[in-house]
């Protein structure tokens, strides 16, 4: 039986990793950012700025290929720290608990705001919120439109930006499942990859997103959970690969350390991959490019999406590995943040276009208020005793410090 699992096996003792704590704060926090830029870039969105701002596009760039695929590797890091805490089916239980009652209440609460505004703006919809109400909780197929000789339809209800949750949750079922039937395999291959030298964890563990990218880009990503190939292969290999990377934790802290001495390289190979690829998108905007070009620009950006996941590892690990009042209380908060953000940004975007701010004083007023906003709902909210519920918030204004050996909890659940 595998040992990890075993009812009476005590749970490893493992040194807490503050800074993957703070790398998810960060993680979080950027994507208000990219949610604002989104509203300005000529990329599509829910809602769109009348002043374009395509010089953001490259700066978006930046970020884009990697900024998810950072979370779904700690998060995996986070499910191996979990697992060591909770045995058997209670994983499931805690999980779901965290996940999918957010998840529901977002769809039906949080969300629906998002969608009316868009079928506002692009389907010219006259109707009042309520009317668009009864219309969302029915499954209306109608929100429909003609884009490029095609007819896309908006599908209602829908989770927008929380489709993170879902895709989590049944990353966390697959995890779960493999460790139970595969622990010992899992834990030969975690000490493989502690053992890796640099080309190993600067190519090798870069090789699944290469190969995403180079056979499943094709099938565009839609957040559809049943359809969504290329997102799948991406997130679902990194989520593994964090793992994996904090299987092995409990027993040396070499793979981190390996992580951050890489940390001027990787970042180095990522910006060096992102500015290839913004000369390659510029030079054939207009143009098609040669095949074997394309090839090679899809493995580079796989290559850069790892090479930055692993700058930031290695550059937390390096700096922002300590404890701290505010690392607690962001902690506590940035889950309930990160499931408000995005309707509240498209509020104030309604709210701020009788206005008519340029773009250069709107944006960062948005930013600022899209975080005060977020933060105070959280002030307020995790006093309820259904936060714990609807918005996942665990800890209570009166919760003790957690203790230091404690890991499950330092890193996202």
């Amino acid at each position: 039986m595998d040992k990890h699992l075993h009812p009476q096996a005590p749970a490893p003792k493992t040194q807490r990793l503050f800074f993957l704590d703070w790398l998810r704060i960060l993680a979080f926090g950027l994507l208000v950012f990219y949610h604002v830029g989104m509203y300005y870039v000529s990329w599509g969105w829910h809602v769109k700025s009348a002043t374009l701002v395509t010089a953001l596009e490259p700066l978006m760039m930046l970020s884009s290929p990697w900024r998810m695929a950072l979370l779904f590797f700690i998060s995996g890091a986070a499910t191996q720290a979990l697992m060591r805490k909770t045995q058997g089916a209670g994983l499931l239980k805690q999980r779901s608990a965290r996940l999918l009652w957010p998840l529901l209440f977002g769809m039906f609460i949080i969300v629906p705001p998002q969608s009316y505004f868009e079928v506002v703006y692009k389907l010219g919809f006259e109707g009042s919120y309520p009317d668009f109400m009864q219309r969302y909780l029915a499954a209306d197929p109608n929100f429909c439109r003609i884009e490029a000789g095609a007819r896309r339809c908006l599908t209602v209800p829908t989770w927008n930006h929380l489709w993170f949750l879902p895709y989590l949750w049944i990353y966390t079922v697959l995890a779960w499942a493999l460790v139970k039937t595969s622990g010992p395999q899992l834990d030969r291959l975690s000490a493989l990859i502690a053992r890796s030298g640099p080309a190993t964890l600067m190519l090798g563990l870069a090789l699944p997103l290469m190969f995403s990218r180079l056979t499943l880009v094709q099938f565009e990503g839609t957040n559809n959970l049943v359809w969504d190939w290329y997102n799948h292969a991406q997130y679902l290999s990194v989520f593994l690969l964090g793992l994996l990377c904090m299987r092995g934790t409990a027993v040396d802290d070499s793979l981190w350390a390996n992580i951050a001495r890489l940390r001027w390289p990787a970042l180095l190979l990522a910006l060096t991959a992102w500015g290839l690829l913004q000369g390659y998108f510029s030079h054939y905007a207009e143009t098609p490019p040669p095949f074997l070009l394309r090839m090679a620009t899809r493995l580079l950006w796989g290559g850069m999406q790892w090479w930055a996941i692993m700058a930031a590892c290695g550059f937390a690990k390096q700096w922002l590995n300590f404890d701290g009042a505010w690392r607690r209380r962001l902690s506590s908060s940035v889950f309930c943040v990160y499931i408000l953000h995005q309707t509240v940004i498209i509020l104030l975007t309604q709210a701020l276009r009788p206005l008519g701010l340029a773009p250069g004083i709107e944006a960062p007023l948005l930013i600022a208020l899209t975080l005060a906003i977020c933060l105070l709902s959280y002030a307020g909210l995790r006093r309820l005793p259904f936060s714990l519920v609807i918005m996942g918030i665990t800890e209570r204004p009166d919760a003790a410090p957690h203790r230091s050996e404690d890991s499950a909890r330092s890193i996202p659940s």
